[in-house]
């Protein structure tokens, strides 16, 4: 029974102008002959195989195995500590490369925290997070100081990795007001633990200032790649969607950094859907007009300023 709704599904799936066995010997790597059996049901798929095709033709075999109500994920790599944190980031990458990355391909963010895509860019506020997501999720990093902390090699490349991929696709971003709320909180609370210095946070706070200064600087009505919504209702939950031509993932947190994966079709169709009608009842500010999206931009940056002040205040404080 599997085999045949394999098989059918298959069919469906292959290109019109290719041959579905030529497509099954190039993709499981057997002969004409050893595909041709598979296809006239002469011979089984084993495990493996199906996993393979499934990939290769976006294929979800949630609905091949199991019934409307159970959906197959797999999830991310655990983080242990750097060696974990390398393994997490290239999971993740492995996990988007199954989609090309093109501009054809695209991207729903909903943004509870800034996107992760941003804060692992080279620079002081990739090397924070870093610091930040090993003391949470691991005992590697216990009152260590930040000023000590140094980041491993392989993180830096798989993080470069996962950037350059989002880089060239289309995304679309749903932000609110309390987006950027997480990582500020992070910066005055390892300061006033005595873990960050003053310069080291104020430099932090001006790291994402710089950073919503390009993305505001990317929302121009002419910029198809980058939209960014804004939505002050939506409670978000850092759900991400990534959908091409051929198939969709669906990347659904569980902790901190960790996500549940699926691709099954219904699933993915039905987040799209939700997606869809979010961002129409969010307001695109890239069209919104200058003084919306400067309204929202500049709430950020008094917030950004507001906590400048917390860590200076505190500052001000230890002297007494």
């Amino acid at each position: 029974m599997f085999q045949e709704k394999l098989i059918a599904a298959l069919y469906k799936k292959k290109r019109l102008s290719s041959s579905l066995i030529a497509d099954l010997a190039d993709v499981l790597a057997i002969s004409y002959d050893a595909a041709h059996r598979r296809i006239s049901m002469k011979s089984k798929f084993s495990i493996d195989e199906a996993v393979l095709l499934s990939k290769y033709y976006g294929l979800s075999l949630d609905n091949l195995f199991q019934g409307e109500d159970h959906v197959l994920v797999k999830k991310t790599k655990e983080i242990n500590g750097f060696a974990g944190l390398s393994r997490y980031l290239a999971s993740a990458y492995g996990s988007l490369s199954e989609h090309e990355a093109a501009t054809s391909t695209q991207i729903y963010y909903s943004a509870k925290d800034i996107p992760l895509f941003y804060t692992i860019h080279p620079g002081l506020l990739s090397k924070f997070k870093s610091f930040v997501w090993l003391n949470l999720l691991t005992n590697e990093q216990e009152a260590s100081a930040f000023s000590a902390f140094k980041i491993a090699a392989p993180v830096v490349e798989n993080s470069r990795n996962l950037c350059a991929f989002y880089e060239n696709t289309t995304k679309h971003e749903i932000w609110n007001d309390t987006t950027i709320n997480s990582t500020l909180q992070q910066i005055v609370y390892f300061f006033q633990a005595g873990l960050l210095t003053v310069e080291h946070a104020l430099e932090l706070c001006e790291e994402v200032k710089e950073l919503l200064a390009r993305l505001e600087q990317q929302c121009t009505p002419k910029n198809e790649l980058y939209r960014i919504y804004y939505h002050e209702l939506l409670i978000l939950n850092n759900n991400v969607l990534v959908a091409d031509e051929r198939q969709q993932s669906l990347f659904i947190p569980y902790t901190m950094l960790g996500y549940f994966i699926t691709k099954d079709v219904r699933t993915c169709s039905n987040a799209l859907d939700f997606f869809k009608h979010q961002l129409k009842n969010s307001k695109l500010l890239n069209t919104a007009g200058t003084r919306d999206k400067k309204m929202f931009f500049n709430r950020a940056y008094q917030k950004i300023e507001f906590y400048k002040q917390q860590v200076l205040s505190s500052q001000d404080f230890s002297y007494l």
